[in-house]
């Protein structure tokens, strides 16, 4: 344990220069003695935590690796805590997507017992066009990416109420503002309505979402409404979180 302890201190010693630093100066900063500095130095380097250059220390691969996890898992934990201060909020289950890779990916829910999100029994990457989050992606999307997407996952009626071909969503795609939330009703699953708000990333397409039971489709609208206000309040310390 003390030889591990000595290391991070090692590693926290190095990480504090930019341009990096000589043994000596790394021993004292640490209180170390210089033949223990040197050899848990000479190890660091081994595994590739640090790397030497010109008899100087930097950090290395593994430690930047390790630096770009934490900062990845800190960006999403303020996704979840975000979703679910929403859901908490409104009393609704809230859903953050992305289209990545010629994908549609739900990257986080957040719902609870008494407002459950809607069950998956048809799979979100195939049947985009008949859900508010695929379609609030796909209106997003250029026409080449939008008739390609649609190539590969072909419009298909699901419930009664799903829109019944290509060409009918490509019309409604075409004629959603960019920044316009998409409603859904029933088209996925019945007993369910939905409404997905468009997300500024860029060139990036991404979406927050919630659904209602279609008993309380009164209430759908307002919700809305009230997420949109919620992230216009929050945006900007989420733009770089939610690029997860």
């Amino acid at each position: 344990m003390g030889s591990v302890q000595r290391a991070m201190r090692l590693l926290e010693s190095v990480a504090e220069h930019e341009h990096g630093a000589p043994a000596k100066q790394l021993a004292r900063e640490t209180g170390l003695a210089l033949p223990t500095a040197y050899h848990l130095l000479r190890t660091l380097v081994h595994e590739g935590y640090l790397r030497r250059d010109k008899g100087l220390f930097f950090l290395g691969e593994a430690a930047e690796r390790l630096s770009s996890s934490g900062a990845e898992q800190k960006r999403r934990s303020t996704v979840v805590e975000a979703l679910a201060h929403w859901r908490d909020l409104i009393g609704v289950p809230v859903y953050y997507a992305q289209y990545r890779n010629g994908e549609i990916e739900v990257l986080c829910v957040s719902d609870s017992p008494g407002n459950p999100a809607v069950e998956e029994w048809a799979d979100f990457r195939e049947t985009g066009h008949a859900h508010a989050i695929g379609q609030c992606l796909l209106a997003q999307l250029d026409d080449e990416a939008r008739r390609d997407h649609l190539d590969r996952y072909p419009v298909q009626s699901i419930t009664p109420y799903t829109v019944r071909d290509g060409h009918s969503l490509l019309r409604r795609l075409e004629r959603t503002a960019r920044m316009e939330p998409v409603i859904e009703r029933q088209e996925y699953a019945l007993g369910t309505v939905c409404a997905a708000i468009p997300i500024t990333l860029g060139n990036a397409a991404a979406t927050m979402a919630i659904s209602l039971p279609a008993h309380q489709a009164d209430r759908l609208l307002s919700a809305t409404q009230q997420l949109q206000e919620e992230i216009g309040r929050l945006m900007g310390s989420l733009a770089i979180s939610i690029s997860i």
